[in-house]
């Protein structure tokens, strides 16, 4: 589904940052954008940044089940700084918040969570309903274990532990020799 991505520049508040860049909304079925001018309020101004295409992957409904029954489902829109005329380009659009969260591990990129609009949470809801296959959880056996309730290196004196920084010195010397 095609999404156009809003976002709204505002004067900055620091006297290193001239304006304040931010995720503010975004636009189910938008047509093409090239940072087309919205809204102007003062010194505020909303742009229709760029429209991308929401894909959705059957393998991926858990983190989008995850995602609309959160408290408030949103879509991430990850952004990343360029040099240019624009300050972001816009790459990618997201409804899983674990793909989001990969973006944010890089730290190369900027991720906004926006509140997902009724019509795109119905068609992402939908998605999850037809192809989510819940996976019953199987405890896993290890196949060597010990269950003797021996354990290795117990009593060795040859095996140095925490509290020989208590011991005597002729301990510690029997240990070495």
């Amino acid at each position: 589904m095609p999404v156009g991505v809003v976002l709204r520049r505002t004067p900055g508040v620091t006297r290193w940052a001239k304006y304040a860049w931010r995720a503010v909304a975004v636009l189910p079925g938008a047509g093409e954008a090239n940072w087309r001018e919205l809204r102007r309020e003062g010194e505020a101004v909303e742009y229709h940044a760029a429209t991308l295409s929401l894909e959705l992957y059957r393998a991926e409904t858990e983190a989008y089940l995850h995602g609309i029954t959160a408290r408030e489902p949103s879509i991430y829109v990850v952004m990343r700084k360029i040099i240019g005329e624009h300050p972001f380009e816009i790459v990618l659009v997201t409804a899983s918040p674990y793909e989001a969260q990969d973006y944010c591990d890089s730290g190369e990129d900027v991720v906004e969570k926006v509140p997902m609009p009724q019509g795109l949470l119905a068609w992402v809801g939908d998605f999850v309903e037809r192809h989510h296959e819940g996976e019953e959880f199987v405890k896993r056996r290890r196949k060597n274990a010990k269950v003797d309730g021996a354990q290795d290196g117990i009593g060795d004196p040859r095996i140095v532990k925490p509290a020989d920084i208590y011991a005597s010195p002729s301990l510690k010397r029997g240990r070495l020799q």
